[in-house]
C-alpha cells in the first residue's frame, strides 16, 4: 500500500456528498482539496460544513493543478459530460454508481479515459468490505461446490421519505435497476464472473409519487421510468441467476442474495453496505454457520459507517502507483450492460447477449481500518 497522497475534488455538492468527505477522510492517503457544483449554494454549504474549499464554479476546480482525482457525483444523466470534462482537464476521475445513464455514454467515457491516458473508476465499492470478500473467499474456495444458481432481490429503498429531491431516482438514469442494481449486480460479479446473457419484462408500477421527506423540493414525482422488473441471466460460468428489482416492493420476507451450489448454499447481506454477517450451510448441515470474516468489518450493519464512501476512491489511488484497479470502469460499464439489457429485453421479448467480459476484481487484504492502519 502506497503512502503517497493523492489530492481529491469533489464535483456534485448534493444529498451524499458527505458521506464521500467524511469516508474519504478515513484514508490519508486522500487528501480532499475542495468541491464545486452548478449550485453554488450547494457548494458553499458543503465547503461550510465540512472545512474545505468551494470553487466558484466546476471549470475553476478542474483548473487546478492542485487537483489528482475528481470524484464525480453528479446526477446519472450528467456522469457523462463531467467525466469526460475532467478526464480532459488532465484527472482521474471515480464516478458515482452507475457509470454513466447508457452504455452508449459509458462508452465515449471508457474512449476518453484511454485517450487522455487517465484512471477511470467507479462505485459502487461495497464488495470490497467484509462482507463482500468473505462471500469471494468461501466462493474461492469452494465451500458451495460448483455455483449453479444465485438469486437477488432488490426492493424500496423508500426513498421518498427521506430524499428531498429523489426525482432523478424516477426518470431516465434512474429506477430501481440503475439505482440499487449496480450493488447487486457488481457483487455478483465479484463472486460469480462475467454476466453472458439477459432476459427479463419491466413495467411502470405507480405512475405519481408523493415525496413525504423532510425539506422535500416537490410534494410529487411522475414517474418516466420502470420501477418494477424481473430478470434471469446466465453468466458465462454456466451459473443462472434469479433478479427482482423494484421500487413496488415496499414490505417482503425476501434475502438480499444468496448462491446455490451442488454442495450448499451462501447467504450474503444488504450489498449497499460493507459488513455484515456471510452464512454458510452445507447440504449436510442441521443449520447455517456464520462465517469468519476475512478482513474486519468497518461497523455493524445498519450503523451509519456502512453508508460512508471513499474506499473506491483510495483503491483508485493506490491503483496510480501499481496496485490492481478493482472499482474499474471495465467492471462498472459491464454491470451498466447488464441492467440496460434487462430493459431492452423487456422491450423486445428476447435474450440479449452482453459482449463485454472483464475479469473478476481481484481479491482485497485490506479494508478502510487496516488501510489507516498501514499508511
Amino acid at each position: 500500500m502506497t503512502t503517497t497522497t493523492a489530492r481529491v475534488g469533489i464535483i456534485g455538492c448534493g444529498n451524499i456528498s458527505r458521506r464521500y468527505v467524511e469516508g474519504m477522510r478515513r484514508f490519508p492517503q486522500l487528501e480532499l482539496v475542495g468541491c464545486a457544483d452548478l449550485v453554488q449554494e450547494l457548494a458553499d454549504s458543503l465547503a461550510t460544513d465540512t472545512g474545505i474549499r468551494a470553487y466558484a464554479d466546476i471549470d475553476g476546480l478542474l483548473a487546478d493543478t492542485d487537483i489528482d482525482i475528481v470524484v464525480n457525483i453528479t446526477p446519472p444523466i450528467a456522469h457523462a459530460t463531467v467525466t469526460e470534462q475532467a478526464l480532459a482537464a488532465g484527472k482521474h476521475v471515480y464516478v458515482e454508481k452507475p457509470i454513466a445513464a447508457t452504455v452508449a455514454d459509458a462508452t465515449g467515457m471508457v474512449e476518453a479515459a484511454a485517450r487522455e491516458d487517465r484512471v477511470l473508476a467507479s462505485a459502487p465499492d461495497t464488495f470490497l468490505g467484509s462482507a463482500g470478500q468473505t462471500a469471494r473467499a468461501a466462493v474461492d474456495e469452494g465451500a458451495i461446490g460448483e455455483p449453479i444458481g444465485a438469486v437477488a432481490f432488490v426492493t424500496h429503498s423508500k426513498a421518498e421519505t427521506w430524499h428531498p429531491d429523489p426525482g432523478f431516482l424516477f426518470r431516465p438514469g434512474g429506477g430501481p435497476t440503475l439505482d440499487l442494481g449496480p450493488y447487486y449486480i457488481t457483487a455478483l460479479v465479484n463472486l460469480l464472473g462475467p454476466v453472458a446473457e439477459v432476459t427479463g419484462f419491466s413495467r411502470i408500477g405507480a405512475p405519481v409519487r408523493t415525496v413525504t421527506a423532510p425539506g422535500a423540493r416537490a410534494d410529487t414525482i411522475e414517474v418516466t421510468t420502470p420501477t418494477h422488473a424481473g430478470a434471469t441471466i446466465r453468466f458465462a460460468s454456466g451459473a443462472i441467476g434469479t433478479l427482482l428489482f423494484s421500487f413496488d416492493v415496499w414490505d417482503h420476507h425476501l434475502p438480499k442474495i444468496e448462491l446455490y451450489g451442488t454442495e450448499g448454499a451462501l447467504a450474503l447481506p444488504d450489498p449497499n453496505e460493507y459488513d455484515g454477517p456471510v452464512q454458510l450451510k452445507r447440504h449436510a448441515d442441521a443449520d447455517w454457520a456464520t462465517l469468519e470474516p476475512v478482513l474486519e468489518p468497518g461497523g455493524a450493519p445498519g450503523d451509519p459507517v456502512q453508508y460512508l464512501r471513499g474506499h473506491g476512491v483510495a483503491d483508485l489511488a493506490a491503483a496510480l502507483h501499481g496496485a490492481p484497479l478493482r472499482a474499474s470502469a471495465e467492471l462498472a460499464f459491464h454491470v451498466l450492460e447488464v441492467l440496460e439489457a434487462i430493459e431492452t429485453a423487456s422491450s423486445t421479448s428476447t435474450v440479449v447477449p452482453i459482449a463485454s467480459r472483464p475479469s473478476r476484481p481481484e481479491p482485497s487484504l485490506l479494508n478502510a481500518k487496516d488501510i489507516a492502519a498501514h499508511a
